[in-house]
């Protein structure tokens, strides 16, 4: 195994587990009778614990490496899988959550960190390819999990072989993975928490706008079209797939388009895609032209944040890990301020208002600081 391979498939545990969890978070719900508001609490638990890592994450690579705190946050990730459907109420499904958010934060900034010294070691582009295969983790998770839920299988069980499923890719990965040996001053006096330098703050903005964009498609294309537009559920659904397929096929050709015309042209084009194509999608009301918006937002920013991690990755100054995990600090905050926002902007106004805020963010990237490494 290539250590491209090996990076690759991190990437696809990661999507993998998470689709899981989604999938069954009804059951689990059901389970403890929480309703709307309680899943939400707990849900809150996963974000916390994801960004309570990602400003000790940095530090940990500087002092040991991205490899070794890939691998480490991998276990307490897939390990913590079962206590999500093991917990007995609403306080211990809010502190397992809050553990699996840790450990999916953590191995979210790391596994991005490797992938930037995988590319700089070949010495051409991949990081867009790697975001592909979480999005293709994250199908064919949702795919077993759903498959796994209609058959009426235990949560516990289903959670057991999935957390050994990953825990078996990522052992198959841990020892072909690239070193990036800390510097003796890392290993010695290198802060284990660090916050973003003002430096990644351009980068940092380009991810939020990036991150309120894919987070809204998936929180609202569905309550669009059949809210707003009055179509079937079956025709709701097909909101989220389009983004997400397009998405895919965007980040495995990303790579060969910033080879050929550089990734800030790439990440421009991308923004001025997402903006254009939403904003036409939403200028009629029309089930058809709303899914040719959603599919352009997925193609659009499908190159976004894994060309700010890159860029993040190659700043001159700031240590990998540490620049790594200051983009996701900041770019993270997007997938946490944005349901409220256009929550709170479709009750003023309307849901499809709410939705052209996503399209002008989208083409705010078009003017932010460049993203090129």
């Amino acid at each position: 195994m290539t250590p491209r391979a090996a990076v690759s498939l991190l990437f696809l545990v990661n999507g993998f587990v998470l689709a899981n969890w989604l999938t069954r978070i009804p059951d689990v719900a059901r389970a403890l009778h929480l309703g709307s508001g309680q899943v939400g609490t707990a849900l809150l638990g996963m974000a916390v614990g994801a960004l309570s890592a990602f400003p000790l994450t940095g530090g940990l690579i500087t002092r040991f490496g991205s490899a070794r705190v890939t691998v480490g946050f991998a276990a307490v990730y897939a390990l913590s899988l079962p206590a999500l459907a093991l917990a007995p109420s609403l306080p211990w499904l809010l502190v397992a959550l809050a553990l699996f958010g840790f450990g999916n934060g953590g191995m979210d900034v790391a596994m991005n960190a490797q992938g930037v010294e995988v590319e700089r070691w070949m010495r051409r582009p991949i990081m867009n390819a790697l975001h592909g295969f979480f999005s293709l983790g994250g199908l064919v998770g949702a795919a077993t999990g759903g498959a796994v839920a209609s058959a009426a299988v235990p949560v516990p069980w289903h959670f057991v072989a999935v957390a050994g499923a990953a825990l078996v890719g990522v052992a198959g990965a841990r020892g072909r993975l690239r070193p990036d040996e800390a510097t003796a001053a890392g290993r010695g006096g290198a802060p284990v928490f660090t916050l973003p330098a003002r430096a990644l703050w351009g980068l940092g903005a380009v991810g939020v706008c990036a991150a309120i964009g894919e987070g809204a498609i998936g929180d609202w294309s569905a309550l669009y079209l059949r809210g707003s537009l009055g179509t079937g559920p079956g025709l709701a659904a097909l909101g989220y797939a389009a983004f997400s397929v397009t998405m895919l096929i965007g980040r495995f050709a990303g790579d060969s388009l910033v080879a050929r015309f550089g990734p800030a042209a790439v990440v421009r084009a991308g923004g001025a895609l997402a903006a254009v194509g939403l904003a036409a999608g939403l200028a009629v009301p029309l089930p058809a032209l709303a899914l040719v918006g959603f599919a352009a937002v997925g193609l659009g920013l499908a190159v976004v944040i894994p060309l700010v991690y890159a860029a993040a990755g190659a700043h001159p100054t700031i240590p990998r890990g540490v620049a790594v995990a200051g983009v996701a600090t900041i770019g993270y905050s997007g997938f946490l301020v944005g349901p409220p926002l256009l929550g709170w902007l479709a009750d003023l106004a309307s849901l499809r208002v709410a939705l052209l805020l996503v399209a002008a963010l989208s083409g705010l990237i078009v003017v932010l600081p460049r993203v090129d490494p």
